[in-house]
C-alpha cells in the first residue's frame, strides 16, 4: 500500500501540520519541528491502517509544502 501524507506549513500558527492524502483514513497531527512530525506520521499510519483491518507493508511518501513571505528591499 502507498501511502501520500502532506505535511504543511502555517506560517500564521508557526508550526508543521499533516493532512492525509489517502481517502481511507484522516490523519491530523501537528509538531513545532518537521522532524518531529515526521516521527509522529511514521508512528500513526500503522497504528491507523492496522485498525481499519488492513495488513502488509506501508510504503510512506512524504509532500512538504513550506511557502515563506519575504520582503525584497531595494538597495
Amino acid at each position: 500500500m502507498n501511502c501520500i501524507v502532506k505535511l504543511i506549513w502555517s506560517e500564521e500558527e508557526s508550526f508543521w501540520y499533516s493532512k492525509s492524502m489517502n481517502e481511507s483514513f484522516g490523519l491530523t497531527l501537528e509538531s513545532i519541528s518537521l522532524d518531529d512530525l515526521i516521527e509522529k506520521v511514521k508512528n500513526a499510519v500503522p497504528e491507523m491502517l492496522e485498525l481499519s483491518g488492513y495488513t502488509g507493508e506501508i510504503d510512506l511518501s512524504f509532500e512538504i509544502d513550506r511557502i515563506d513571505k519575504l520582503k525584497a528591499v531595494a538597495s
